[in-house]
């Protein structure tokens, strides 16, 4: 019997060959010098190029958008042509790849963008716990500014820049990052957006934002070159909200309207909020289109997700760090490679692109 996650996919403007997706994932290896993807990068998206869709690493729309040390942009001449690479590799490979853009609000740090200053948020509440500077070390978060009306219009044109960019470097879409407690993210909840402007309190303006943004990707590239991430039942940095579900509703509702490629859900996390599971179920119903899901998935789990009609497609973080060739492995219910967690973030290519495939190990 076939494997659910090994029968064709359309999403948006394309066919997936598979519905194994590899998620986003922050490896924090770009060029020191510009932030641009390095041939580095370009191996390592070339190795994972038997992915259903790569969903590329977070990559910040302008230098106020930046909130980890050598995470690559998507804003600078220098970027596109280092994406290019990537974007070429991968589709020599016969893969598809949508950028995922970013734009980490209060999650930052001065020091990683010294000419722009403070972080911005909807409002100026700190995150608790820490952060990293830009020389690596670990520091308590600092409380942001409140981003003015006028930095979010301009905001929104970066986001509409990051689009053309990426379709200037190859990529055959890309995906808006709002979830896990980045600015998005943080307009729609009460914990971090205490505005009392169009952009904050009514469940509309909190949402208000998102299909600001999304109005522009759209423009740049059409609907079926265009996802979004969404985290209802996660709360990162503070963001907790139980509260929040009826803005979740909202945007889910709406969302039907945009016909996206897709929508990119991240699962509930047990012991958040009470009656998690229906919730969740509710509004995964709720939305019309191509869902993808993630989280702290097997390969066993992932198919019985999708044969259960639950999602259509389900993305692979930690997994396809350790297994370059993931679906190979999947379809063959072969052993995976062990992840080490202590290379996950900045290196060279230790724990990057050193991971054997299968045909490797067994030589």
């Amino acid at each position: 019997m076939e494997n659910n996650l090994f029968t064709p996919l359309r999403l948006g403007d394309y066919t997936l060959k598979n519905r194994v997706v590899m998620a986003p994932l922050t490896r924090m290896r770009a060029n020191p010098s510009d932030l641009a993807p390095t041939d580095l990068n370009v191996e390592y998206y070339r190795q994972r190029s038997s992915a259903g869709l790569i969903v590329t690493e977070a990559s910040q729309i302008s230098p106020l958008g930046m909130g980890y040390p050598l995470t690559p942009g998507i804003y600078s001449p220098a970027q596109v042509a280092g994406w290019k690479k990537v974007t070429d590799a991968v589709h020599a490979e016969e893969g598809n790849i949508f950028i995922q853009l970013w734009h980490v609000g209060r999650v930052s740090h001065s020091s990683l963008h010294p000419e722009e200053g403070l972080p911005v948020a909807p409002s100026a509440v700190a995150a608790p716990g820490m952060t990293f500077t830009a020389s690596f070390e670990q520091v308590p978060f600092e409380t942001p500014r409140a981003i003015t009306v006028d930095e979010i219009k301009q905001t929104i044109q970066d986001y509409r820049k990051a689009a053309e960019n990426a379709k200037a470097a190859g990529f055959d879409g890309v995906e808006l990052h709002a979830a896990n407690g980045y600015l998005l993210h943080e307009f729609m909840h009460e914990t971090s957006n205490q505005r009392t402007d169009e952009y904050g309190g009514s469940v509309e303006n909190k949402a208000r934002l998102v299909f600001e943004v999304l109005d522009e990707l759209v423009d740049v590239l059409g609907a079926g070159k265009v996802g979004i991430r969404l985290s209802p039942f996660v709360y990162p940095y503070g963001e907790y909200d139980p509260e929040s579900y009826e803005v979740y509703q909202y945007i889910i509702e709406k969302l039907n309207d945009y016909q996206l490629a897709y929508a990119h859900l991240v699962r509930y996390r047990q012991g958040e909020i009470e009656h998690v599971a229906e919730k969740e179920a509710a509004l995964w119903k709720a939305f019309n289109g191509t869902i993808i899901t993630a989280d702290g998935f097997t390969p066993e789990s992932g198919e019985e997700y999708v044969a259960s009609g639950k999602a259509d497609a389900i993305a692979y973080g930690r997994h396809f760090i350790a297994n370059p060739d993931l679906p190979k492995r999947i379809r063959l219910k072969a052993e995976l490679n062990p992840y080490d967690r202590d290379t996950f973030y900045g290196g060279a290519e230790k724990g990057y692109t050193d991971y054997p495939f299968l045909e490797t190990q067994k030589a």
